[in-house]
């Protein structure tokens, strides 16, 4: 489990551990989005990201708060929703006191 990132884009500083992985990041570049959605015209870069567009359809929340009833399709957004649950305000406005 070395740290090395041989795989290394030749537009951006963007390097990966996998071959695989810069080729997915290369998609970024070329503005393609191979992925598609059957449902509707959403269309994006990652096969994961076709996945938790689909729960908007299926209406599938799998990311659950264990303090309360709020539901949601990412880890991210559950992140962000404990932040309610905790009082923790991690972001704070460079410019004047504010912290949200």
């Amino acid at each position: 489990h070395t740290r090395e990132r041989p795989y290394k884009c030749i537009i951006c500083e963007q390097a990966c551990t996998e071959s695989g992985s810069l080729k997915r990041h290369m998609l970024i570049h070329t503005a393609e989005k191979p992925f598609k959605c059957t449902v509707c015209e959403y269309v994006c870069t990652s096969s994961e990201s076709l996945k938790t567009h689909m729960m908007t359809h299926t209406g599938v929340k799998p990311h659950k708060c264990m303090l309360c009833e709020y539901a949601c399709r990412n880890s991210a957004t559950l992140k962000r929703h404990l932040l309610i649950h905790t009082g923790e305000k991690p972001y704070q406005c460079t410019l004047c006191q504010y912290a949200y």
